[in-house]
């Protein structure tokens, strides 16, 4: 029988860090869009730059707000003691240091201890973690440490590799460079074993 449904709003602030309290103030955003882009000399009476304010405003938000989704697990009848991993699950998150995107996957495995969980909501944990003003290392802990807390697995690892718009379009311009950060929990961090199997995984 299946655990009764865990509601994501059950998540602290400290989980959650940086998610607004309130909806975002649409009409606020747009005008301060307006004023943004004037501010940069652009004509808005232009038409082709008429709606832009309004389009910015929707894809931030877009990509600032995760969808809401409910978390089952299911007894571990079959006792699996190997590693459950859904690799290169794709992301896309917003740098909170410069408003910029940066997008990449995560790979995503942990432990099963007395609970086993559905597949789809590995990735839909880490769209919960990036749909924020983000740093790539807060988004892998966050992810990891958000499937011990409400899963219980033996061990959770997770492995995040992205491309930094604010690095490849503008200061250093690194084109092509990525970042890679890493959290690993329990015996997929203290077992050598299982360590070297996720990290082979991961690659």
């Amino acid at each position: 029988m299946a655990e009764p449904a865990i509601a994501i709003t059950k998540l602290s602030r400290a989980d959650l860090r940086v998610v607004p309290d309130r909806p975002i103030d649409m009409v606020a955003a747009e005008r301060a869009a307006a004023d943004l882009l004037r501010a940069f000399g652009l004509d808005l009476t232009d038409e082709t730059l008429a709606g832009t304010p309004q389009r910015m405003v929707r894809g931030y938000a877009e990509l600032l707000t995760p969808r809401e989704f409910t978390l089952t697990t299911f007894p571990n009848d079959e006792h699996y003691d190997e590693l459950v991993l859904a690799r290169s699950i794709p992301f896309t998150s917003v740098c909170e240091h410069h408003m910029l995107p940066f997008t990449g996957t995560a790979t995503v495995g942990y432990l099963p201890g007395d609970r086993i969980l559905g597949l789809s909501k590995l990735a839909r944990v880490v769209e919960l973690f990036a749909r924020r003003p983000q740093v790539q290392e807060r988004l892998t802990t966050q992810v990891a440490r958000w499937l011990d807390t409400h899963l219980r697995p033996k061990g959770v690892g997770v492995v995040v590799e992205a491309e930094h718009t604010c690095m490849t379009l503008r200061g250093v311009t690194a084109h092509g460079s990525t970042t890679i950060t890493s959290a690993l929990l329990g015996l997929v961090r203290d077992d050598g074993r299982t360590r070297a199997e996720f990290l082979g995984f991961s690659r």
